[in-house]
């Protein structure tokens, strides 16, 4: 089987963004399949004991035991460092997943870590919760303030922590800014980069060091699987991610797999056209609620730091109305937009987060992070906007706004 690895790395390398998403880490069998094969397997046969032997000594090229590697999942893995402009990358079985090895895998007792104040409830479990649980240190900032994570470091500090934009707040993190001071301080930094993809965002190219993804959201892009990615230096996927995911087993199946790269190759096409019609929305919701959360839009405070480090603001963003009856009462009555706390699909969805995807932080910790109780997170789709926009001004106008 092909595999564009080695050598094939100088040519890929050398395409566009746009080609790599339909043709990065392709691999065909003899049978000269176009589209991707999809390898329903869990083992590996071998010609004779002794390359068996030398596989697992890492001194024959080959698939072992599909916890470890998988011809889908590898065209996958390939095609997503491409995009992201990585030396490699690592698929796991979901967003979370990804997330937790990324800093499991190099955090110890005795470590601190930095991280970002506004982020998933989930995210915020893992900083608030579990790391603590192991003996690492966790202090949360306000991640918008580059000042904030120079005042939060301690000698013991190995890892910063963000989300940019943040969900659900969308709060936008100066890349550089952040991935500089980390970088003189030899702090690694992780970001999740799921709400803008490498299509709008490449937080390499700014000094990240690791990115982390739920694929799940706008890779697949039709709320079909769940998967997850995580991108970095050769040496740290190798070395420091693999040891922990081949022994821990957050493997994603090569199904999932195969939908996440069909979805890929349209990824640029739906994320840009989601983007334009967020703002055609978010400009017709800005006049009528009483407070948006959109970086596309002038009044965002992060505004043009946002549009420095982005190609465009993306398909998600959130507003406020007054309390969680007006929100509630909203989604109600709604007839287009579904209410699901997903993002990234190409249909529209919008939810209330402080009832549903933070609901399991602490209502001290969910206002602070800017979570209040009127707050609605909205994934625009591939409707028409003039649809979505008719949807929420009749809901809009049941809740009296």
């Amino acid at each position: 089987m092909k595999r564009f690895t080695g050598q094939d790395r100088a040519i890929t390398d050398g395409w566009r963004p746009a080609t790599r998403a339909v043709r990065g880490g392709t691999a065909r069998s003899e049978w000269g399949e176009t589209s991707e094969a999809l390898f329903l397997t869990s083992g590996y046969s071998y010609d004779r004991a002794g390359d068996a032997a030398a596989r697992f000594a890492g001194e024959q090229v080959g698939m072992t035991y599909s916890r470890l590697q998988n011809p889908t999942v590898e065209m996958l893995e390939q095609r997503i460092a491409l995009l992201e402009g990585a030396e490699a990358c690592r698929a796991t079985a979901s967003g979370m997943a990804a997330m937790t090895a990324a800093l499991l895998c190099q955090l110890s007792a005795g470590d601190h870590m930095v991280g970002g104040r506004a982020a998933f409830g989930s995210c915020r479990w893992l900083t608030d919760t579990l790391l603590p649980r192991f003996g690492i240190a966790t202090t949360v900032v306000d991640a918008r303030d580059p000042q904030a994570f120079v005042d939060a470091c301690r000698p013991e500090t190995r890892v910063f922590f963000f989300e940019t934009p943040a969900n659900p707040t969308l709060d936008v993190v100066d890349l550089a800014a952040v991935c500089g001071i980390a970088r003189d301080r030899g702090i690694t930094t992780v970001v999740d980069n799921a709400f803008a993809t490498p299509a709008l965002q490449r937080p390499l190219e700014w000094g990240a060091d690791v990115v982390a993804y739920s694929a799940t959201k706008m890779m697949d892009g039709q709320g079909r699987v769940l998967a997850g990615a995580v991108c970095g230096t050769q040496d740290f996927i190798d070395n420091t991610l693999l040891p922990f995911t081949r022994n821990t087993g957050p493997t994603l199946s090569p199904f999932n797999a195969w939908v996440v790269l069909k979805g890929l190759e349209t990824l640029d096409l739906r994320i840009r056209r989601q983007s334009e019609s967020a703002l055609a929305v978010g400009r017709f919701l800005e006049g009528r609620v009483p407070r948006m959360l959109h970086p596309g839009l002038a009044s965002h405070p992060q505004h043009a730091l946002a549009m420095r480090q982005m190609a465009a603001a993306g398909p998600i963003f959130a507003f406020e109305v007054a309390d969680r009856t007006q929100a509630h009462g909203l989604l109600d009555a709604l007839q287009l937009i579904d209410i699901s706390n997903n993002i990234g699909d190409s249909r529209s969805l919008m939810c209330h987060p402080a009832s549903t995807t933070h609901s399991g932080v602490a209502e001290d910790k969910r206002l602070d992070m800017g979570v209040t109780e009127g707050l609605l997170r909205l994934n625009v789709g591939l409707e028409d906007p003039l649809d979505l926009i008719d949807d929420l001004d009749q809901a809009l106008r049941a809740v009296g706004l």
